[in-house]
């Protein structure tokens, strides 16, 4: 892999981070020769900084290490995509990402985002139990109510489909995915799991 990597006249390479499960961009920084070697012998990420001008291993002090999963080189062999998963925050300012949004042009459009971050506040909600809302409703009435509650969103599904209805298919359909990843979060399954599932179907096809 080394010998593919085209490091520039610095000795550096950019290195985007995402999270492996939410494919959500964490940071960018830079690896070098030595960086990258010990990512891979660790299995977590290591940098080079640039203003220190020193190796540094992510989550050494703050324990917020990056487990990777995969690296991926481009065409060119001039920029790495590190995928990880993290055990804290990204950035320094202790948010998920270092990246914000700073302009919108366009509407925003459904991301498969949303799925991880719908299963992180129902199992906080599992935790919590805060009085009033619905999923802590769901939790305390247990698996029979959570059971109940998915069949008859499927119903509902099914339903709108056979009436051609693509309005009630997409709202019903969000409910169904909701009450799924509750049973999920009831049974101990990780979504992410279920998604391995699905890839490896797809590759074995």
């Amino acid at each position: 892999m080394m010998d593919s990597i085209k490091f520039d006249e610095k000795g550096l390479v950019t290195a985007v981070v995402q999270d492996a499960n939410t494919k959500e961009v964490l940071t960018v920084a830079y690896m070098n020769k030595e960086s990258l070697e010990k990512t891979l012998e660790s299995g977590e990420t290591w940098f080079y900084s640039r203003s220190r001008q020193e190796l540094w291993h992510k989550g050494a002090t703050s324990g917020h290490t990056q487990k990777v999963v995969s690296i991926k080189a481009d065409c060119d062999g001039d920029a790495l995509v590190v995928e990880v998963i993290p055990a804290g925050p990204a950035c320094h300012n202790g948010t998920t990402s270092c990246f914000t949004e700073i302009i919108q042009q366009n509407a925003k459009v459904g991301s498969v985002e949303i799925i991880s971050k719908l299963a992180n506040v129902i199992a906080k909600r599992e935790q919590e139990m805060p009085e009033g809302a619905y999923t802590t409703y769901l939790f305390d009435k247990g698996i029979d109510k959570i059971c109940k509650k998915v069949g008859e969103e499927a119903t509902e599904v099914v339903i709108g489909a056979k009436n051609r209805d693509t309005e009630e298919v997409k709202w019903e359909a969000a409910d169904l995915i909701y009450h799924l990843l509750v049973l999920l979060q009831e049974q101990k399954v990780s979504v992410y799991d279920v998604l391995h599932v699905l890839e490896k179907r797809h590759e074995e096809k």
